[in-house]
């Protein structure tokens, strides 16, 4: 069992930056691959970025790509996602999730356990 609990939301004006922090529970959290959703009002979850067990793979949607960045401290059991460069279609609420393998994944079901959520609001 792995409890998630993310921070670092906010409300951010058009071409800021904002840093989540997700926080794991359990020991063998660098046997979990992790990775980052959003949902906005209205639209279904989608992925914004992923990582392997060990952080050296990463992988991100497109709409991210060059913005987004996700790193990972196994030492300290948390998943970071560094994002730049917002704007407007970021706002959503943001979800860090779990993966029972050490693989990314890219869907929401290939994911085992969620967070409750931190909220993004980009001002324009």
């Amino acid at each position: 069992q792995v409890q998630l609990v993310e921070s670092g939301g906010g409300l951010v004006q058009a071409g800021g930056s904002l840093r989540l922090s997700c926080a794991a529970s359990g020991r063998t959290f660098s046997s979990y691959a992790m990775g980052w959703f959003r949902q906005a009002p209205g639209k279904e979850r989608e992925f914004v970025a992923a990582i392997n067990w060990s952080g050296d793979r990463t992988y991100y949607a497109d709409s991210v790509k060059g913005r987004f960045t996700i790193s990972r401290d196994n030492a300290k059991n948390t998943v970071f996602l560094q994002m730049n460069s917002l704007n407007s279609e970021d706002t959503a609420g943001y979800y860090c999730a779990a993966r029972s393998l050490i693989t990314i994944a890219t869907t929401t079901g290939g994911y085992d356990y969620w967070g409750q959520g931190t909220q993004v609001t980009v001002s324009s």
